[in-house]
């Protein structure tokens, strides 16, 4: 049976996954002759890199370690959002008397039935991540630990590979607490929580990113006694103010203690329990938990590869070193994704896999630094940004204006009583030229869409006021916004002509 956190519990649905993933009955082909390309790790921007590389005409290896789809299908993405679906479901069964329903029992989850979902529906979209469908491509797929020999060098196992080009994306995993106590206690990542298959009655979540706070959420909803920890003065603390302070007060309504300005002292294991003991400005207290799952950020998989060998400077912390075409020192080796960017995303992931391929192989200058990526949190309600936030527009000296619409200004939002959040955009001051926005809404991750094609393509809040939107949809606040941004242009002076002009022409 295997051991790996992400195939537990073994049953059917992770025999699937695996046979998908990593087949037990896996031989490794022989290599003819040298690769363009060698990609070392199969999550997406591997995956990304390889398949476009691939359909290119290169010839290419495909090296992974684990198990194919990296995070965002065994760890990341695909089970979280299986598992917020049904919290979502569960926190909008919450507005039923609003709505005028009249729930005679109140709804409770089943976990193993709900982890067992998770399951099934991340078995069923393995296959197109599954060896396989890229041997199937035309790629030399290699299962086991790559790691580099020489500048132009990778060997697996016994074999060594030759390449012109190669490109890193062996990701990054949870960052390890690191308190006393924490290596004699067993505590859960998101590399083991989906694994769970009985709740945990009380659970302590440490840290109040994206990660953490989409699993308090969710934890909280499907009837976990939850605490979150976080030792700045907010959760979210990447997001502006009053985007952190609805999701609070969301969470909150869905019964999860946040405490802020907390300091985490220790951990300690007991026979049937946990103790969590934090101090915050009245002085130390302990938690008792069943289970606690740290969220606190992410480290680089650098070790263990032969970098030094392969002549490229990397950083425990920050991970690999890359310029802005995304080129190690060794000028023969790439690298993308998690592992070399702050912009973990699976969305991000993909973009860069392609800004590789174009360098790599085609002598391509596209730089990362072109990209404009959006991105979300999966809370409820969601939270989505894109480009600048005024507090980085004012650090670089940017003056700017910024035009808001409240949900409870659009119809649709009024309609489902659903009315908390926000649409801000922030454009160059007097022009027509979005820098950023910020979104807070059940529907933020897809609004965010609009303003992201808009501003790769620089179309102003004017272009957005010209586009017809459907009434009523929860788009309709970013035509709004537009709308908000057309009467700012109606100066006095203008004003002035025009009520001239219609009085001549009376």
């Amino acid at each position: 049976m295997p051991t790996s956190p992400q195939l537990q519990p073994y049953d059917d649905f992770n025999r699937e996954l695996e046979s998908n993933v990593c087949p037990p009955d896996w031989v490794n082909p022989e290599p003819t002759g040298r690769y363009n390309l060698v990609v070392i790790g199969g999550g997406t921007a591997g995956l990304v890199s390889a398949m476009g590389a691939a359909g290119l005409g290169a010839k290419v290896a495909l090296i992974e370690r684990e198990l194919l789809g990296g995070d965002c299908l065994n760890v990341g993405c695909v089970p979280s959002k299986a598992m917020l679906s049904v919290g979502r479901f569960l926190h909008s069964m919450k507005r039923a008397q609003s709505l005028g329903v009249d729930i005679k029992e109140q709804a409770t989850a089943d976990f193993p039935a709900v982890m067992a979902r998770l399951r099934q529906l991340r078995a069923s979209i393995s296959p197109h991540d599954s060896a396989d469908r890229f041997r199937k491509a035309g790629i030399d797929v290699f299962l086991g630990h790559g790691k580099f020999t020489g500048t132009n060098e990778v060997q697996v196992g016994e074999t060594r590979l030759q390449f012109a080009k190669a490109v890193i994306t062996s990701g990054a995993k949870a960052a390890k607490l690191n308190v006393p106590g924490c290596d004699k206690t067993h505590v859960l990542t998101n590399e083991n929580v989906f694994s769970l298959t009985e709740l945990p009655r009380r659970l302590v979540v440490v840290g109040g990113g994206p990660i953490g706070c989409e699993l308090a959420q969710v934890f909280a909803q499907l009837g976990s006694q939850v605490t979150q920890l976080e030792r700045s003065g907010q959760i979210l603390p990447r997001e502006e103010p009053d985007a952190s302070t609805l999701v609070r007060k969301s969470m909150e309504s869905d019964g999860a203690t946040i405490l802020t300005d907390t300091e985490l002292v220790r951990i300690t294991q007991l026979d049937d329990h946990k103790v969590v003991t934090i101090r915050d400005s009245q002085g130390e207290q302990d938690i008792l938990c069943d289970e606690i799952l740290t969220a606190v950020g992410r480290t680089p998989n650098v070790a263990g590869m032969g970098l030094e060998k392969a002549e490229i400077d990397y950083d425990l912390t920050r991970g690999i070193q890359v310029n802005d075409r995304l080129q190690t020192t060794n000028p023969n080796v790439f690298a993308a994704g998690d592992v070399a960017s702050r912009y973990q995303f699976t969305h991000a992931a993909d973009f860069m896999a392609r800004v590789v391929i174009q360098n790599a192989l085609f002598m391509g200058r596209r730089k990362a630094s072109s990209l404009l990526i959006p991105w979300a949190t999966y809370t409820a309600p969601e939270v989505a940004h894109v480009g600048l936030y005024p507090h980085e527009a004012n650090a670089q000296n940017i003056p700017t204006d910024c035009y808001e619409v409240q949900f409870s200004e659009v119809d649709r939002s009024i309609l489902e009583s659903d009315t908390d959040g926000f649409v801000r955009v922030l454009v160059a001051k007097g022009k027509d030229r979005i820098l950023g926005a910020t979104i807070v809404s059940p529907q933020a991750g897809d609004l965010i869409n609009e303003i992201t094609l808009a501003m790769n393509h620089q179309i102003g809040l004017k272009g957005i006021a010209n586009t017809i939107h459907p009434y009523p949809t929860h788009a309709e606040a970013l035509r709004k916004l537009g709308d908000k941004f057309n009467r700012t242009r109606l100066t006095p002076r203008v004003a002035g002509l025009m009520r001239r002009w219609l009085e001549f022409r009376r």
